[in-house]
Order: structure tokens, then sequence, then C-alpha cells
């Protein structure tokens, strides 16, 4: 269970030391919920050139930039799982990605 420092948006990902879970819906600060931390999730990434992620790629979580990379960030960014069949091109806003952030 996460208990939110401030309001989090459905679909937020949070990132908790290693631990990474994406918001299922909305939690108000103060408040408890669960976070889903396992299945196959769409995360923002960045778009343009050199942003394609191939399929079966590690992809990570940057918190910072709020978007999933295929860089670690010299270990600054955190593991979230692989791209998913047919990975996302430098045009696509998102990645879907078999999220297994262990």
């Amino acid at each position: 269970d996460y208990t939110a420092s401030s309001d989090v948006a459905a679909g937020d990902v949070i990132v908790a030391g290693e631990l990474v879970g994406v918001a299922v819906g909305p939690i108000a600060a103060g408040r408890t919920d669960g976070l889903c931390v396992d299945g196959v999730v769409d995360f923002a990434k960045a778009t343009g050139s050199g942003t394609a992620v191939s399929e079966g790629a590690k992809v990570y979580w940057d918190a910072g930039n709020k978007v999933a990379t295929t860089s670690d960030g010299g270990g600054a960014n955190r593991y979230i799982g692989k791209a998913g069949f047919g990975g996302a091109g430098d045009d696509d806003a998102v990645v879907r990605v078999r999220f297994h952030p262990l």
C-alpha cells in the first residue's frame, strides 16, 4: 500500500527508492491505496529522433523527465520491464511495457 504525500492522478508513476508502481486510480494526499506493480502498462515516452524502443528492450523510468526510456541513466532510472511486441517508434508518445519492476 502507498500513502500519497500529495494528490496522485490515475496513471501517475510512483517511485519510492527501488520500488516503482502505477496509480490505478486517483489517490488524495494523505490517503493510502494500492498501486499496480505488475502487468502490461502503457508508459509515456519522449518523441523525436532516437527515441524508438525495440520490442523486448529493457525499459526504465526516468522520474525527472517522467518518461520511459531505454537508458538506465547511469543507475538513476528505475527498471520497469521490457517493451511489448512491436515496441514503439520515434513518433509514438507511449510504449507498452510488460511491467515487472522487480
